[in-house]
Order: structure tokens, then sequence, then C-alpha cells
């Protein structure tokens, strides 16, 4: 192999080829990692990798849908048999077991390359508070990388594998995908199993994905979903796979009032963002940030730090110089809080919680700079926590709210470092993210990562989607059309707009007699049918309950034929109610028959 492969898809296609396979591709890949790149911490060595590859050639485990595709792990993250450090070497141990994300992504055929470098506990946004060396930023290394998963960002920017795992308490799954112009998918706290990783904020913390691409990132975390057997968080209600309603287009809301660094040109990108917003035909919301901020504040000036002196007490008791000195100060912090003021802080996140879900009345998405700013090192070093602080202006809020995020690549600023953009949704709003994800990169013209190779292969074998909540297709055909008058009954239960299309050609289209507001009945006729004009939305399930019991005799919802054959639900009509309509079926559609009903009236 004369290069690696990048992609997710790359990987499948290269180990299904017959003179290639995972043992070829990924002792090819081992032969150009090295121990002394600061981004790892543990590399695969050769047992290592002949134990996962005699389990996957074993199974003839080829139609995997990670079949020998390689991937890195943030070492906070367990191995069994692994050593994990959190960065810590007097904190390390040989983990008994492997972390369950990690079990259920070797279950789909993806192999452990190696453990990457972190800040220290996870406590950091820098990349640069670990004694396995500092990771610089891929664009220029003089910048920091961004952390704590510092590591994990890095490998997958410089195309050395396609995707790994990071954790995100405070924004560590997002500002390095956004310093390295990569994919960073965060993940509603509760939606993914944390037994094996290392706590930093236990009832913040959650599994984050990087990844060159949407679709691979989205792919992976569906794999993961599934809480295991943890009592912290409460269960996740789903949301539909989309933002917004049929009826306007998507809202999204933008900083009222940006700080972006000017000298990075960072102002200026988050400004080309909008207007890209802008041409992409959605409704863009200026939002007053302040209640966030006031959120964010809470994280590490409140009573959470001590979260993350539960987990390393005995240590910070013992050997307190075995931590990093900025590290230690931080979660020294926590001897500052009793008991009163922890109620207290929690008693003010509930009153900012409450401002916060206002937002989501006047807009569907939120849309901040992933982190408006990039240090140097040498900056760092002068100013460690207040410049680790800016990084996480529009991170810290996100976990403690019970948000769901994701990061994604916006364009290259006037310094040459890659500027980021994060969407921000409710709680269970995964999938729709990552459905808007797909759109955004579509309009962002950017080669992936550190400007790796876009390579075109077969498609590979789909992953499961992401979890949302359960939705069917509705086919519409008379009042609840677009711009008649029961539409808003489809808008208020948040139905999609799939497309306008017509019917299988067999069913009959009559005006009923008597109904207000006006309605239409469609029967499946033996002969003498025609097309009939419909359209199709998709319906969360938990609107379809109400939705039918607001539908009157004659009308009920049936099975419908479209016109390529597929069946959905739709609107159907008992022949007990065809009693004084009218047939309108030679007009092809209730709009076409309303149109005429006009123009006649104008004549006369």
């Amino acid at each position: 192999m004369t290069s690696l492969p990048i992609s997710i898809d790359d990987w499948l296609y290269a180990n299904r080829q017959p003179d290639l396979g995972p043992r070829a591709t990924l002792s090819a890949l081992l032969e150009r990692l090295h121990a002394d790149d600061p981004a790892w911490i543990t590399l695969c060595d050769e047992s290592r990798l002949n134990e996962q590859l005699k389990r996957l050639e074993s199974e003839g485990a080829n139609h995997l849908p990670l079949y020998g595709v390689p991937f890195a792990v943030k070492d906070n993250i367990d191995m069994q048999g692994w050593t994990t450090t959190a960065a810590c070497p007097a904190f390390a141990y040989t983990a008994s077991t492997t972390a369950t994300v990690v079990q259920r992504l070797q279950a789909a055929g993806a192999v452990v390359i190696g453990k990457t470098n972190l800040d220290q506990f996870a406590t950091g946004l820098v990349g640069a508070r670990s004694p396995y060396g500092k990771v610089p930023n891929t664009f220029n290394p003089v910048f920091v990388s961004g952390g704590s998963s510092s590591g994990s960002a890095s490998v997958v920017a410089r195309g050395l594998v396609p995707f790994a795992l990071g954790t995100d308490t405070a924004g560590s799954g997002r500002v390095p995908a956004g310093l390295n112009n990569i994919v960073g998918i965060k993940p509603t706290p509760g939606t993914v199993p944390m037994q094996g990783v290392v706590p930093a904020c236990k009832t913040l913390d959650v599994v984050s994905v990087f990844a060159l691409n949407v679709t691979d990132a989205a792919d992976v975390l569906g794999l993961m979903q599934g809480v295991g057997d943890e009592a912290v968080f409460k269960p996740v209600v789903m949301k539909p796979a989309w933002l917004g309603t049929c009826s306007r287009p998507l809202r999204v809301g933008v900083p009222a009032e940006v700080d972006c660094d000017v000298s990075l040109g960072f102002d200026s990108a988050f400004k080309h963002a909008v207007e890209r917003l802008q041409r992409m035909q959605v409704e863009v919301v200026p939002v007053d940030m302040g209640p966030l901020h006031e959120v964010a504040q809470l994280l590490y000036e409140g009573p959470w730090v001590a979260e993350r002196y539960s987990v390393i007490k005995p240590l910070l008791e013992a050997q307190p110089q075995s931590l990093d000195p900025t590290v230690r100060h931080v979660i020294e912090q926590a001897s500052r809080f009793d008991a009163c003021q922890t109620f207290e802080a929690r008693y003010r996140l509930a009153n900012l919680a409450r401002q916060a879900e206002s937002i989501w009345t006047s807009v569907d998405v939120l849309m901040v700079p992933t982190t408006p700013t990039c240090p140097t090192f040498e900056a760092l070093d002068e100013q460690p926590v207040a410049l680790n602080s800016a990084l996480g202006r529009y991170t810290n809020f996100v976990n403690l709210l019970g948000w769901s995020a994701l990061a994604l690549p916006s364009s290259m600023s006037s310094s040459g470092l890659p500027f980021g953009v994060t969407f921000i949704a409710p709680e269970g709003a995964d999938a729709a993210l990552a459905d808007w994800g797909l759109r955004w990169e579509e309009a962002t013209s950017l080669p992936p990562g550190a400007e790796l190779p876009v390579h075109q292969t077969a498609q590979a074998t789909p992953a499961p989607r992401l979890a949302a909540e359960p939705s069917l297709k509705l086919a519409v055909v008379g009042a609840h059309l677009k711009g008649l008058p029961l539409h808003p009954q489809l808008v208020e239960r948040h139905c999609r707009w799939l497309c306008t299309t017509r019917t299988a050609p067999h069913y009959q289209l009559f005006a009923l007699a008597g109904t207000k507001p006006a309605k239409p009945g469609m029967v499946r006729a033996s002969e003498g049918g025609a097309a009939i004009e419909v359209e199709v939305y998709e319906m969360p399930l938990s609107g379809v309950g109400s939705f039918l019991q607001a539908i009157p005799f004659p009308l009920g919802l049936g099975n419908v034929e479209l016109f390529d054959g597929t069946w959905v639900k739709g609107f159907v009509c008992d022949p007990a109610g065809l009693d004084g309509a009218l047939d309108i079926t030679a007009h092809g559609g209730w709009r076409a028959y309303l149109s005429e009903e006009a123009h006649t009236h104008e004549r006369i």
C-alpha cells in the first residue's frame, strides 16, 4: 500500500480486497506510527494486534460495519490488559475490563490501534497539560491543538485513523475538532455507556467521536449508543431525526454579540459562517447568550470541580507533586465549597436552565464558534488558566444543560488556522444534528483534516443510524396540504415534509358533502382510477395518537400506494361517507379542484 486509506469507507474497501485484508492494511499502518509522536501514549504492539485480528478472522466477519477499521482511544478509556494513565503515570493501572463503548465498536469489527494523549485527568481544553508531551496544532505547531482530547483529534486530522474516541465534559470533544478541521460529535449525556471511563465530572461526562466527516462520526456513535448500568443519568427521550417543522425555514440562533480573536481572523470567519447560513435559506435569529455564559461559569467556578477531586483524592493527598501544576490548581478549588454552597449552585443552575430552555421557543438550533481563539504554547505558559477559559466560552455550558452538540469545520482563517462552528440542540437531538450536519458539510468546501485527499471508494455496509424517535410516513391529500386550513396539525407535531408526489393510478377522489373545512375523500378503485397528487410527511410516532383522534368520520388512516410502488400511511375514506359527494378524480388532486372552483366563482 503506497498510501493509507482515509475514511471508514476507504478502510472497508481495502480490507475487503482479496490481496489485502485487515492484517496487511493494519500492519502497514503500524509501521508508520511512531511512539515519540506526542499524540500517542500507548501504541498497539504486534501481540495486541494479533489478538484482535484473530477474533475477526475466526468469525469470518467481513460483513461487519467496521470490519478491520482502526481507531484510537483516549487514554482515560479502558482497554483490558492495557495501561490506563489519564496522562498521570502515578495514577496508571492495568485495566481488567474493556470500556463498554470500545467493546461495542470491536463487536462491529473495529480494531484499537493505540491510546492517545490528553490533558491530565481530562482537565483542560489546551492539549498541553500532560507529562507525555504537548500535542501541537496540525496546521501550525506553534499553536495548541485544543484539549483535553488532543491526541485523538490529532491522529484523525492527520489521517492516521478514520475515527477516534474522546471524552467531553466542558468541550473536550469539540474544541480540538474545531482547531484541527475535523468533526466532533458530542452526544447527549446519558446516550452512551460510561463504564470503563475514568470520570472527570461523572454527572456530566460523555464519550465523544472524532472523524473526518459527519457520516463516519454518526455511524460510530450509532454503534455505541444505548446506556449501560449507570444510575447517574436519567433516560434520554430521543427526538425526531430532523430539526424544525415543515411550515417554515429552519431557525438558527447565533450569538447576538460574538467575541472572536481578531488577530487570528476568527471574527471574520464566524461572519462568513453566518453568511453561509443565510445562503442556505434558513432564518438567522440573534440570541442573548448571557444565561448560557452564566451556566458556563458554574462548571469551574462552582462545586462541580469537587467531582474531579473525588476521583483523584487519594493521589492528590498522598502525591500532590505527581499532578500537573495547573491541573492540581484547578482541582484543589474543590476545597472552597461546602454542602450548602453546593445546593445553592444546584438551585442557581436550575433557574438558569429554565431561562436557557426558553431559547428553543424561538430557534431550532444554535450555531456558535467552536472556540473563539487559539493561543500559542508560549502565550499559554503565561496565562494557563485564563486562556483555557477563553477556549471554552462557547462549550462549557452544554453538558451542564444536558444538550447535544456537533462541531464542524467551517473555513480556513486568515491566520492559516482552521475555524470551526458548533451546532447545539436540546437533549436527544443527536440524530437531528447529524442530519443538519450533512447539509452544512455539503455547503462547506474544505478538504478533511490536514488537507487530506478525498478518496472515492465503493459504498460501505451501512452502520445503524443514530437513535431517534420512531416516525411514520404519512400521505395527505386534502385540508392538511401546505397552506390549507388543517396543515397546522402537522406543524404542531413537528412533521417533516418529504416530497410532493402522486399515488398509484388506482384511486378516486371525491369532494365530501357538508364538511368544514372542506375535505376530500380518497378511495382505492378497482377500475376508473387515476393518480392523485399527495404530499408525504414524516410524523413522529408520539404525535400519531392525537392526530388520529382529530380525524372525523368518514376519514381515517390506511395504506396508500404511491406512484413508485411504495406504500405509506395516508388518508382514506369509508365508502359510506360518499353519499352526496362529488367525484373530482379528473382534477388529479384537491389543490387543482380548489383552484378550478375559485376560478368558477370569479367568473360568476
